[in-house]
């Protein structure tokens, strides 16, 4: 039975786990749901929080990690050649960057090759997603590191309606029970080889996922729900940043 909760620390028993965890960050995106505003021009992932780039506080919870040995932040190919200030002054040992593809699957694919073989176990974020709460991301490694995946969710409590589209009107076609629906979100965790073998599977295959879970369920790989917060929202339209914003004023 796995043992796992989101209270999951660093140590076992007093004992430091090893620093062998790889993370590939996913920021090359465009953004376009965004819309317009102060910073209309930047992608998302570059707009600020109470004075913080979006892309900065999903950085930090990883590179302070004591298990977090190697941080790979996927951009875009202009942003790889001329990135901001600031996030040119973080490139070293320990984080570098390398460019994204036409689709995710393609830019997790282009971090997954740029860790470095003692990454046992990686993890992959979401770039607009700012608020990540560090004991899920103990869990996440904790549960990566009992041989399945691992998906940062929270458990639906809206109706959920399956709908089809008749001429102007979309329709009801039925109440979907939401006691089985997670929501899934960043980070996911995995076994480095299990993910490696999705990823050649889904290439194979030409298969595509919204997600890193999908690919790996499709080899018939476990993959366990952690319990999340509902804080760790990915900003992708104009509400999601005015919620990100409110956020913002609540978090150091």
């Amino acid at each position: 039975m796995l043992n796992w909760s989101a209270s999951t620390t660093s140590t076992e028993w007093c004992r430091t786990l090893p620093r062998d965890v790889g993370v590939i960050i996913v920021a090359a995106g465009q953004g376009t749901r965004l819309g317009g505003g102060g910073e209309s021009d930047l992608p998302k992932q570059f707009r600020t929080l109470k004075g913080i780039p979006i892309l900065l506080r999903a950085i930090r919870p990883f590179v302070s990690h004591p298990e977090v040995d190697r941080v790979v932040v996927v951009v875009r190919q202009e942003d790889l050649a001329s990135p901001p200030g600031w996030l040119a002054d973080l490139r070293g040992e320990t984080l570098q960057f390398v460019a994204g593809g036409e689709a995710r699957s393609d830019s997790v694919r282009a971090g997954l090759a740029a860790l470095p073989e003692s990454c046992r176990i990686v993890l992959v974020h979401d770039g607009a997603r700012p608020f990540l709460d560090a004991g899920v991301l103990d869990a996440v490694c904790a549960v990566a590191r009992q041989g399945v995946g691992a998906v940062a969710g929270i458990p639906l409590t809206d109706t959920v309606k399956q709908v089809e589209h008749q001429d102007d009107a979309v329709r009801v076609v039925e109440t979907v029970p939401r006691e089985r629906l997670w929501r899934a979100q960043t980070p996911q965790g995995f076994p480095r080889a299990m993910l490696e073998r999705a990823y050649q599977h889904a290439a194979t295959q030409e298969l595509s996922g919204t997600d890193d879970a999908r690919l790996v369920e499709e080899i018939g790989e476990p993959v366990v729900m952690v319990p999340d917060t509902p804080r760790n929202i990915k900003v992708t339209t104009p509400d999601d940043l005015a919620v990100a914003e409110c956020l913002a004023e609540l978090t150091p």
